[in-house]
């Protein structure tokens, strides 16, 4: 998303007289989360100088230290721990206005608008959207890449045309079938993988080992993923039987964590599979442990236009 500025006096600092940016917000949650400068800045494309100064710069902002800094990583003051929800709302609610007044702007224009879980508009959706559709015929599109949550709340808002995400049907999306149609248009797997040691073999073993059991890089509730993760047999059972050494709704965020050896993840191929050729990432344990998943596209009943009803067509046409 475009940065949002917060313009008006009361949004104004008194010792920097700078207005609040919305990449500020979304920093200090991801250095929040991740608790390291190098991680966060990573996840946030940034460079590390560049995203150290957009923190100092908040928290000159604010008046007060939000971090204390050390060799061990970065980690909250007990102002920073006042600031965390503070800060999470006021990006749920700066995005939404923002949505919500740019599709009133583009309303004459956009010709198709999906919304698409993070890992999916990564990586699926770029050469999905190109086999289905000729952009020099198509007009503008507009995609939103958010959590299933947040993508479940646009669809069922009406912002949309389609919402495209992964699907299993034990974890059942929040949507009535006899409202919401939906179609599969891909096949995907959710595959638990960690580091590799120096031998090639897993740093992390689903079998543990007799000094530590395996270590689960979890899914907050937030993701779709996670939901299927926790709701299928193979996922629910194994991970019962691990400790959990961190959380994020973000698929890539927890790659790179199974990626720098901090635990396993069950990540979907489409997402992870450049890692694995690589060598980056191995399963960590046999293919039983995987979990088959579809990739689906759900329409809207609301939200209709000549651009989606065709779109919708030729998928469904055969």
């Amino acid at each position: 998303m475009a940065n949002a500025m917060i313009g008006s006096p009361h949004a104004q600092s008194a010792s920097t007289g700078l207005p609040l940016d919305l990449d500020w917000l979304k920093d200090f949650s991801a250095l929040a989360e991740l608790k390291s400068f190098s991680r966060a800045a990573d996840a946030r494309n940034v460079t590390q100088p560049a995203f150290s100064r957009r923190i100092r710069a908040l928290e000159d902002w604010i008046g007060t230290p939000l971090f204390v800094r050390g060799a061990q990583g970065a980690g909250l003051t007990s102002a920073g721990q006042h600031f965390q929800p503070l800060a999470t709302d006021l990006i749920r609610s700066l995005e939404r206005a923002q949505r919500d007044t740019r599709s009133v702007g583009e309303r004459d224009t956009v010709a198709l608008s999906i919304a698409a879980t993070h890992a999916l508009s990564f990586t699926f959706f770029p050469g999905w959207i190109r086999r289905h559709l000729r952009f020099e015929a198509l007009g503008a599109l507009s995609l939103i890449s958010e959590s299933m949550e947040g993508c479940e709340q646009i669809m069922l808002g009406g912002e949309v045309h389609f919402l495209l995400c992964h699907y299993h049907p034990e974890a059942p999306a929040r949507f009535e079938p006899n409202r919401f149609q939906s179609h599969g248009i891909g096949d995907d797997r959710l595959v638990p993988l960690c580091a590799p040691c120096a031998d090639g073999q897993p740093s992390w073993p689903l079998a543990g080992t007799t000094t530590r059991p395996a270590r689960l890089l979890s899914y907050s509730r937030a993701s779709g993923l996670g939901r299927i993760l926790s709701a299928h047999q193979i996922g629910r059972t194994t991970i019962a039987t691990m400790e959990t050494g961190f959380t994020s709704h973000l698929a890539a965020t927890l790659m790179t964590m199974a990626r720098e050896g901090h635990g396993v993840a069950w990540l979907p191929l489409t997402l992870a599979r450049e890692d694995v050729e690589q060598g980056r990432l191995v399963r960590a344990g046999p293919e039983q442990f995987d979990i088959p998943i579809e990739i689906r596209l759900f329409r809207s009943p609301d939200c209709r236009n000549a651009v989606a009803d065709d779109l919708w067509h030729s998928l469904t046409a055969g």
